[in-house]
């Protein structure tokens, strides 16, 4: 059964414009079919189609999940953008099939990449969202500047950055992870690494310098290396 976005209502769904249209004009739906439909916050619905107009598609709920499965954590992963964007849209359709809640992008003294197209990353998203059949959307942040990021309130958080100094002090995600922290941020540098001063600006912020293995990783590798981590460590 097809996953669509719009709203739910308490006995009611409405999709949205665009999965409207993708709804009659691309997959020629009819009055009577059956499909799931997601808030984006949770929700799931089996959701039987009783009305399809120019404007907009409506069903009938006929049954809801509240908070269909939902982790009991919240990841945070802020990466700086690779030159290449195949790779970094590799990671994203990748860390939301396993699961992430918040993308951020960072602007990093090495970064090779100064720009992205945020909407077509958006839309990686939710595809990899629907593909995977969840109910809960990975918010995405547009490009923020490293030292602006890691000023902002992070309350509740365990903030990490990853990095591969070795005469810095690192600690093993596992064992950041053995303390069950319920929300957790990890950035993840380009493929020059963070700079010296940078990796020293976020632990003066209270970021724990860490490791994620011997191995030495591409950027998007040691992204989604840091999600399959906390998966497998906080599940």
């Amino acid at each position: 059964m097809k996953l669509f976005f719009g709203e739910i209502h308490h006995e009611t769904a409405i999709l949205n414009e665009e999965e409207s249209h993708h709804f009659a004009k691309v997959l020629r739906g009819n009055e009577g079919d059956l499909v799931h439909v997601t808030d984006g916050k949770g929700n799931l619905a089996e959701v039987e189609i009783t009305s399809i107009s120019k404007k907009a598609v409506e069903g009938k709920v006929v049954d809801l999940k509240v908070n269909f499965e939902q982790k009991n954590y919240y990841l945070h992963v802020a990466i700086a953008p690779t030159k290449t964007m195949e790779r970094l849209e590799f990671f994203l359709e990748k860390a939301t099939e396993i699961g992430i809640d918040e993308i951020t992008f960072l602007q990093t003294f090495h970064s090779e990449r100064k720009n992205i197209k945020i909407e077509r990353i958006e839309k990686i998203v939710q595809s990899a969202t629907k593909q995977s059949l969840k109910a809960y959307l990975p918010k995405v942040n547009d490009l923020t500047k490293f030292n602006e990021f890691i000023k902002q309130d992070f309350e509740g958080f365990t903030k990490c950055i990853a990095h591969c100094e070795a005469d810095i002090e690192r600690t093993p995600l596992r064992t950041v992870l053995e303390n069950n922290p319920q929300k957790i941020l990890i950035m993840i540098g380009p493929e020059g690494d963070f700079s010296r001063d940078e990796i020293f600006a976020a632990e003066d912020h209270n970021f724990t310098g860490i490791s994620l293995g011997h191995q030495r990783f591409r950027t998007e590798t040691a992204a989604l290396q840091a999600v399959f981590a906390v998966d497998w460590g906080l599940k």
